[in-house]
């Protein structure tokens, strides 16, 4: 016997692909509020930790989105972080601070991607 409204497991399902969708918008949306909280502030003088804000932004982007978009996730964050915070005037460059973060976010990405595996990996039956 099937309870109304259909299976509840397709509905969580749902819910779960829904925000893997919105992960990497969203998470698009929140570096270009960053850059601008810190360009208000005038907090983008301060490349390390401003580069640890970013990579936290980047893990918790990695954990909702889809598995495929994880590096796109990676290079939203360094593009707002590069042309923003390092250069100041949308140039992006690839000297070696430039390098180094993309590093950093694209090893932040892979970090929130593999948490993410396990704890899928966990919750299956």
């Amino acid at each position: 016997m099937r309870p109304p409204g259909g299976h509840p497991a397709r509905r969580v399902r749902a819910e779960g692909t829904l925000a893997r969708d919105l992960a990497l918008p969203l998470g698009a949306v929140g570096a270009a509020l960053l850059v601008t909280a810190l360009m208000l502030t005038g907090g983008t003088g301060r490349a390390m930790p401003v580069l640890a804000l970013f990579a936290v932004l980047t893990v918790a982007v990695a954990l909702r989105t889809r598995l495929l978009l994880v590096p796109v996730a990676a290079l939203v964050s360094w593009m707002f972080y590069d042309g923003f915070v390092l250069h100041q005037r949308a140039e992006l460059a690839f000297r070696a601070p430039d390098r180094l973060s993309l590093l950093v976010l694209l090893l932040a990405a892979v970090v929130g991607a593999g948490c993410a595996a396990v704890v899928r990996a966990v919750r299956r039956p």
